[in-house]
């Protein structure tokens, strides 16, 4: 399994009591959809290596697990603060209108006003907005992720369709000093 086939699920914290368990955070937005989970693969010296699971529980804002064949706490130290993960095919299906950002990549942008903007080659998420980096006749636009702006995304004809606000095109290509 390669990582650009993988999303990253969290993070182990540390190691929790005498028998080989962790304590990791999942860093998604529901992580009680992955209470059913049989393995994750955990990032040990730039490899995804499997780990299959023994049991797994929340417990104050944490998920603790106990993987199979790690049995006390000198095991957990070769894994604490590795980053876990799992197959893009393991995500929940979002249902219509609503995206991963990694299923975006490449799509078409197209504005109301402006027709085809160009096209998606990254997705930047920051602490207060998350933004389209959008090329532009080989220009990077940035569009910011707003529901106001978005109005329709079409996975199936991998086109992003949104209502650009009054003059953000033209700031980028604006060439005037």
């Amino acid at each position: 399994m390669k990582i650009d086939d993988c999303f990253q699920l969290g993070n182990i914290i540390k190691s929790h009591g005498m028998k080989g368990e962790v304590s990791a955070i999942f860093d998604v937005d529901n992580p009680e959809e992955y209470l059913e989970l049989e393995s994750v693969f955990v990032l040990i010296d730039k490899k995804l290596v499997p780990f299959f699971i023994e049991s797994l529980s929340f417990q104050n804002g944490y998920v603790l697990l106990k993987f199979e064949d790690i049995n006390h706490l000198d095991d957990t130290e070769r894994i604490k603060g590795c980053e876990l993960y799992l197959p893009l095919s393991a995500l929940p299906d979002l249902g219509e209108g609503k995206f991963y950002f990694h299923e975006v990549i490449g799509f078409a942008v197209v504005d109301a006003k402006e027709g085809h903007i160009g096209t998606i080659k990254e997705v930047y998420s920051l602490n207060q907005q998350d933004i389209l980096s959008v090329d532009h006749q080989g220009a990077e636009v940035l569009v910011p992720l707003h529901d106001d702006f978005i109005e329709k995304v079409d996975k199936p004809g991998r086109t992003f369709y949104v209502k650009l606000p009054d003059g953000l095109l033209s700031i980028y290509l604006d060439t005037k000093a």
